[in-house]
């Protein structure tokens, strides 16, 4: 009987502590379904010690592409109202399949009022009967008059289907079909022409480094990562910039999910510029502006961000703009690392070995922040007695000495007086 009731004591604790979790928990969980999936996932919780590393969710996958499905797009009709970019961003077996679609649809249709008017006139009646001046000749159905529509708007004119001027509707008709059939092509071969020109495939050969390394450098710390271009024909005005994606909490309470902030890459130094003919090293000084600057080596693998970094410049050969994108999680970036030199002078060129691109190697680096490597800076700089009070003695014993002088040079000049007056005297 102790037995059976020690085993249910400690039953009632354990269904007591679970039901106080989840009256802890509760106001979070009616919060919850009123913010965005990410919102939600992103939200601060009481975490427990044994609980399981997440898994970070890209905002930006490593092949440049957004990682965000819009949702719940009510006003739909606003792709309607930019159809010419709602058809160059739609994939190209849908593409395609609408460019032969409205086509066929314009022949068909035409074709059809073809027919209309040759059936209205009569003109199928009169088949066989040499007298009779149809609208269009040797145009006896729907399948002939369909093919006159073809011939009419491709301007292909094989010279067997031909309107006679006889046929004022059909006149009518043939300078509609050929203006509109004009505008169908300009809008049609212009989707095309611009899909098939896009840049984004330009992307392909802009490659960004797998991992981002914090070293020193200059007796800095610094975050860098490397980019490349693989062609020959380089990216004219090529610029680089990078946004760090993290959820915070303002001060008021007010949760921001993927906040997005500037990283500083040589704005204001004119590096973030590029000349990318070579592989280049893209570094971030760490300063107090940086939001890195309180980041530890041990601090970092606990962090839940991101480094989305973006480089934008002309196609030489087109001079259409492209962007390449990349980014970075906190498993991808690397402590106390360097990149490995690609670049060899050989005889008379320089070489690239694109094999050690995204190789590094351990370089020592502090492992404290950027912040604590200043404080202990200012510190070895000022010595460690040194205080207010030993400040006020060393002024202090400054001025006794200089009083000391002050009485000795006044006792010097009193004695020189009075040998002058001994001499006087005699």
């Amino acid at each position: 009987m102790t037995a059976m009731a020690k085993l249910t004591e400690s039953m009632t604790n354990v269904l007591e502590g679970d039901s106080m979790d989840q009256d802890v928990e509760s106001p979070v969980a009616i919060h919850q379904p009123k913010l965005p999936k990410q919102a939600r996932d992103d939200l601060p919780r009481h975490i427990s010690r044994d609980r399981t590393k997440r898994k970070i969710q890209r905002y930006v996958r490593k092949d440049g592409k957004c990682n965000v499905h819009h949702g719940n797009v009510r006003e739909t009709y606003r792709y309607l109202t930019d159809i010419f970019t709602t058809l160059v961003d739609l994939k190209w077996r849908f593409n395609l399949l609408i460019f032969v679609m409205v086509y066929t649809v314009t022949w068909l249709f035409f074709g059809m009022i073809w027919w209309l008017i040759a059936y209205i006139r009569g003109d199928m009646d009169h088949i066989e009967d040499p007298s009779w001046t149809p609208c269009v000749t040797n145009l006896n159905g729907f399948v002939s008059a369909f093919l006159f529509s073809i011939e009419t708007e491709t301007t292909i004119g094989y010279g067997y289907r031909v309107i006679t001027d006889k046929c004022p509707e059909g006149i009518i008709l043939l300078l509609i079909q050929s203006v509109l059939g004009s505008i169908v092509n300009a809008f049609m071969v212009g989707c095309m022409f611009v899909k098939i020109s896009q840049p984004k495939k330009r992307a392909e050969t802009l490659v960004f480094s797998t991992h981002a390394v914090i070293s020193m450098r200059d007796g800095k710390l610094c975050l860098m990562f490397r980019v490349g271009d693989l062609r020959n024909s380089h990216i004219v005005e090529a610029s680089i910039r990078a946004k760090l994606i993290k959820s915070k909490q303002t001060s008021e309470g007010e949760f921001i999910p993927l906040n997005q902030t500037d990283i500083n890459v040589g704005y204001y130094t004119g590096d973030d510029r590029l000349f990318l003919v070579s592989p280049l090293i893209i570094s971030h000084e760490i300063n107090q502006q940086s939001p890195f600057w309180e980041i530890s080596k041990a601090q970092l693998p606990k962090e839940e961000l991101e480094i989305v970094v973006i480089l934008e410049g002309m196609v030489e050969a087109t001079g259409m703009t492209c962007q390449a994108r990349s980014s970075y999680i906190t498993s991808e970036i690397l402590w106390g690392y360097r990149f490995t030199p690609v670049l060899t002078l050989e005889d008379g060129f320089y070489e690239v070995d694109y094999n050690s691109f995204h190789e590094t190697y351990e370089t020592s680096t502090p492992s404290l922040s950027a912040k604590e490597l200043a404080e202990l800076a200012s510190r070895a700089e000022m010595p460690l007695s040194w205080s207010v009070s030993s400040k006020l003695n060393q002024h202090a014993e400054l001025e006794t000495e200089e009083e000391e002088k002050n009485q000795e040079e006044q006792t010097e000049r009193n004695g020189d007086v009075a040998n002058l007056e001994n001499e006087s005297k005699v």
